[in-house]
């Protein structure tokens, strides 16, 4: 079965389409949950990455390969999920995790900004002015945060199969129209498609397992195997390679784990 991802803006009326989407095929709908999964792992209280997101990225350059990270163990959480498939997810930069991956249907969700002035003023009891600047400032910083950590910007079209604009369409035209197309043949879950799920699934446990103790470690899927590079002094080798493999084998998810340490000639 196919997975969606849905990028949306504050009050665009982007978690009630993902909702709606989720109840009518009987999926999983997941958001904050991956990022309190990603929060534990990251050993960071939820409320400080809510907060960084919503404030500032550059949080995360207090901390030693901080973006590099928090990006390893979301991306751990989320293509946890979705290998499960039947899941509509809805939040930031889920959409860039799974670029390779056809059964995933990616939607950007808009709408008009006076819409959602006017929304944020009902749900908050705020006058228009405050509402549009506090608009302003989300969309700029959900923009600046997803360039920071993945280098995309999430208004280019180019990231998503489906751009939908709620003004004349209406959440559920937006959900008729979601639902048909993911029922089409090129979003639908074939062997290969979820190979390659399962293959970035794994290399994504292993390197989130790895990252504390081997931040720089590379990891790749190939033929089965999980392969693990690391520079590092050749007479590190035998130590490392065991240390790799205890920490890694339980979340290679039975694939052969293979670590190779490329040779640094320590300075005098």
């Amino acid at each position: 079965m196919p997975i969606a991802t849905i990028s949306r803006g504050s009050y665009s009326r982007g978690r009630e389409v993902a909702e709606k989407v989720a109840q009518k095929l009987g999926y999983e709908c997941i958001s904050r949950d991956v990022l309190l999964e990603a929060s534990e792992q990251f050993n960071i209280p939820e409320f400080k990455l809510v907060r960084a997101i919503h404030d500032a990225p550059s949080v995360l350059d207090y901390f030693t390969y901080g973006k590099e990270r928090y990006i390893a163990y979301i991306r751990a959480a989320l293509l946890k999920h979705f290998q499960k498939d039947n899941v509509v997810y809805h939040g930031l930069a889920g959409h860039f995790f799974v670029q390779t991956i056809s059964h995933a249907l990616k939607v950007r969700i808009t709408a008009d900004i006076e819409d959602r002035v006017k929304e944020e003023m009902k749900r908050e009891n705020i006058s228009a002015q405050e509402a549009r600047s506090i608009l302003e400032k989300d969309d700029h910083e959900r923009r600046k945060w997803s360039h920071h950590l993945c280098g995309i910007d999430t208004q280019d079209s180019n990231l998503y199969d489906m751009v939908l604009h709620i003004s004349t369409m209406t959440v559920d035209d937006a959900v008729s129209l979601i639902l048909h197309n993911i029922q089409l043949p090129c979003f639908q879950t074939t062997p290969e498609s979820q190979r390659v799920l399962d293959g970035l699934a794994v290399v994504a446990q292993v390197q989130a397992a790895l990252f504390k103790e081997f931040p720089t470690a590379r990891v790749y899927a190939n033929n089965g195997q999980v392969l693990v590079n690391i520079d590092a002094p050749l007479s590190r080798e035998k130590t490392l390679t065991s240390e790799i493999h205890h920490i890694a084998e339980n979340v290679a998810g039975g694939k052969e784990l293979k670590v190779h340490v490329w040779p640094v000639v320590p300075y005098d």
